[in-house]
């Protein structure tokens, strides 16, 4: 058996490149992930990609429940690695259902690579896998509201809400994305000298975004945020920080 790995942006099927195409149309069977009523929207965008890119009559669509993480348990890795072992269970059991399945694709939002976690999960399997790239969310929210995602000759820093909100803002950059945030990480810091970029659902229908000084889009961001939640049901959010130049503490 071999796993596809297949990157498709985040939400639009225009994001699908010719090369994630092919590769769809290379398998069995497809698998396509449930996670619960209130994200119904993501397995009908991955079955909208499927209809409409899928012309090998031969290629099964299948869906599985996905397993949750137990956020209760008190080491957040060894949580997530428990997790990561359900989830290998559940592919191998919905793939052993379905025989004759020798190439066996998931649709990766966004890409495989950047805080996702297929292809350690994949790994518990032991099957060889290929990878197919995908648009990052990073490059969409950029994409969305026109600015770089770096300075010139300067690096910036990818970090998750949590490392933001436990650690505070890094030595060394200047400018930050920050995925996977859940409590607006982005409020616990102090505002001054810090512009923001931020979207929610990029790329896909209904995309929010909003940017401006932090001291005053932060206030407006969390309204906003909050408000989406409660219609949509769900939120995946992104945004980039930056300092602004004058802000910088000078250095010996």
């Amino acid at each position: 058996m071999e796993l596809l790995l297949i990157g498709i942006g985040t939400g639009n099927p225009e994001h699908l490149t010719l090369q994630a195409i092919r590769a769809l149309n290379s398998a069995d069977l497809v698998l396509i992930p449930s996670k619960g009523a209130e994200k119904a929207e993501l397995a009908h965008l991955r079955r909208t990609i499927c209809d409409e890119v899928l012309t090998n009559p031969a290629t099964r669509v299948a869906g599985f429940e996905m397993p949750r993480r137990d956020a209760a348990n008190p080491s957040y890795l060894d949580g997530v690695n428990d997790w990561h072992d359900a989830v290998a269970r559940v592919w191998a059991e919905t793939i052993a259902a379905h025989p004759g399945a020798d190439r066996v694709a998931l649709l990766v939002w966004g890409d495989p690579a950047l805080y996702d976690s297929s292809l350690r999960i994949a790994a518990r399997l032991g099957a060889p896998v290929t990878v197919i790239p995908g648009l990052m969310s990073p490059q969409v929210l950029t994409a969305a509201h026109g600015v770089p995602l770096n300075e010139l000759g300067a690096p910036f820093l990818v970090t998750t809400g949590r490392r933001l909100r436990e650690d505070g803002w890094p030595e060394g950059v200047d400018t930050l994305v920050v995925m996977l945030d859940g409590d607006c990480a982005f409020a616990t810091l102090p505002p001054e000298g810090i512009s923001i970029w931020w979207g929610a659902y990029v790329g896909m229908e209904g995309q929010i975004l909003d940017h401006g000084p932090l001291a005053e889009a932060g206030p407006r961001i969390l309204a906003t945020r909050a408000a989406a939640r409660a219609t949509r049901g769900w939120i995946m959010d992104i945004y980039l920080l930056r300092r602004c130049a004058e802000t910088e503490p000078v250095r010996a």
